[in-house]
């Protein structure tokens, strides 16, 4: 396959816009049938570049792609997000309805994000369409991003929507911790994906795995996603499930992963109004250190569009219909937990329908000895705690095995309006209170 050097095209490294001159490479590889578009070593300043099939885009060690904050220069394309459908900033790196396209090499892409988080910030009426986000692709298929550095992203870094066949491999994604809506890899309506040794310290969810809110015009699942052996660093989550969910979520599989400060550890989330399922979800072989709350399943989230509505946080229960969403078969295994801040765990269902099929084997969790009051998970009426141990509630048909907590204040299981829960080998460890390890209560109409 023939390379395409963007110099031989006039690209220079002298802080000059290069758009046109990577355009002129990317056209010449398209209408050869493909090939590589290569970036030498140097900085090269650019607009957004859009690339078709089979093109490998690969960027040389020392290569660094730094793109523009001007507005004018991105082209509005339609897209999806936060889940819904609309028109938006072509990202950095796009690609719409393509195949075999590769971003490869030990380079760097780098989003040049400060403008734009500090507009959105300070001057979101400047900001005519939402931020790009650093690579995405729409209705595409074998994609692939692998070795790059990927920095400074405007909002979410990789952001495939409605693909298939994607492999994300040895990439290092750094944006800062207090950068607004930077998520690292997000996968949305995509089947066959597959995230391994990645380096994700990112300033929001480090994967969050979505499927389009209940205002999405199609429902499409996310489904058949493997998450392993990747660290994760700052964010809101390591690994987070929904709120967007609405097309289903299925057959994810996360195992031998290290989350650091991650605020939660694996988080699920949705609420009344999205519909949709998440199950047969399998995660191990995890360790975390420093998270407000290592397990978050929550069906009554309220952040985004009619969030604080009555429907949304009403305790009692309302008829099942298409707009309750539902986790059911979700597995934890070999997973340890260190200075963990809030909750040992989180949980609770919608009071019409349970979170159902959950099971906990060989969990090891310590709290914080000096623990900082955190809100386990955003729903309304839940305060900041410290060294609680796991909260359940509206939980059925779920079993918690040989699970050690130490460090913990008042009782290890605490289980609210819950039917056939078991706890097998459950172990509390230098509790500063002494008090039940297991309490079980019946409130409100069921």
């Amino acid at each position: 396959m023939s390379i395409y050097s963007i110099v031989d095209y006039g690209a220079t490294a002298d802080g000059e816009l290069v758009t046109e001159s990577i355009k002129q490479a990317v056209e010449a590889a398209k209408n050869e049938g493909g090939g590589t578009v290569y970036i030498p070593s140097g900085t090269f300043f650019t607009g957004p570049i859009q690339l078709y099939s089979n093109i490998t885009l690969d960027l040389s060690p020392g290569a660094v792609l730094k793109f523009s904050t001007n507005q004018e220069d991105y082209e509005v394309v339609d897209s999806r997000w936060e889940g819904v459908s609309r028109k938006v900033y072509m990202s950095c790196i796009y690609g719409d309805n393509v195949d075999n396209v590769t971003i490869s090499g030990s380079g760097t892409i780098d989003g040049n994000g400060h403008e734009w988080w500090d507009v959105f910030r300070n001057r979101r009426e400047e900001l005519n369409y939402p931020r790009p986000k650093l690579i995405s692709f729409e209705e595409s298929t074998r994609l692939t991003i692998k070795d790059v550095n990927l920095i400074n992203s405007p909002s979410w870094t990789i952001n495939p929507i409605r693909s298939f066949n994607i492999t994300v491999d040895n990439v290092s994604i750094l944006n800062p911790a207090d950068s607004p809506n930077t998520d690292g890899i997000d996968p949305e309506s995509c089947s066959n994906v597959r995230i391994s040794n990645c380096n994700i310290d990112v300033g929001d969810d480090c994967i969050a795995i979505k499927s389009g809110t209940e205002d999405a015009a199609e429902k499409i699942a996310c489904e058949n996603i493997t998450i392993t052996n990747c660290t994760m660093v700052h964010g809101h989550g390591g690994v987070v499930i929904g709120s967007e969910m609405s097309g289903d979520i299925k057959n994810v599989v996360i195992s031998n992963c290290v989350f650091k400060e991650t605020d939660r550890g694996i988080r699920l989330k949705s609420r009344r109004g999205r519909g949709g399922k998440i199950e047969d979800i399998r995660v191990s072989n995890i360790v975390m250190e420093k998270v407000f709350s290592p397990f978050i399943l929550n069906l009554y989230y309220f952040c985004g569009p009619r969030g604080k509505e009555k429907y949304v946080w009403d305790k009692n229960p309302y008829p099942v219909t298409d707009e309750t969403p539902s986790f059911r078969r979700i597995h934890f295994a070999n997973i340890t937990a260190r200075e963990v801040q809030a909750s040992a765990g989180f949980m609770y269902g919608l009071a019409e329908q349970y979170l159902s099929e959950i099971t906990f084997e060989n969990i090891d969790i310590s709290m914080s000895e000096e623990a900082t009051p955190e809100a386990p998970a955003m729903m309304t009426g839940i305060e900041p705690i410290t060294n609680q141990g796991f909260y359940l509630g509206n939980v059925k048909d779920s079993t918690f095995r040989n699970i050690t907590i130490e460090n913990h204040e008042g009782p290890a299981f605490y289980l609210e309006n819950c039917d056939n829960v078991e706890i097998e080998k459950a172990f509390s460890k230098n509790t500063k209170k002494e008090e039940e390890l297991i309490v079980s209560v019946k409130t409100g109409e069921e």
